[in-house]
């Protein structure tokens, strides 16, 4: 058994870049009549696409960032507005 703690190391993208997409995205869902946080959970755990609207070009821009970056992010900022 190992006793040794796998470090995990994302690559960073522009974090302004990342944030406005995933902006758009979550709108795009939202004026689409989708529940955005169900439909961007199930493109992180599934990587399928289509569980991401194409209006707004909302499906190919989410395509373009990393989903690792994307969960990593996401959780940073959970743990930031929390104070964890």
């Amino acid at each position: 058994m190992h006793d040794r703690t796998v470090e995990f190391s994302a690559l960073k993208e522009n974090d302004d870049e990342l944030k406005a997409t995933l902006k758009t995205v979550y709108e795009a869902l939202v004026e689409k009549g989708y529940n955005p946080i169900n439909q961007i959970v199930g493109y992180i755990l599934s990587e399928d696409p289509t569980y991401i609207t194409t209006y707004n070009n909302a499906r190919s821009l989410i395509r373009h960032i990393d989903r690792d970056e994307l969960l990593q992010e996401l959780v940073k900022s959970y743990l930031e507005i929390n104070k964890l």
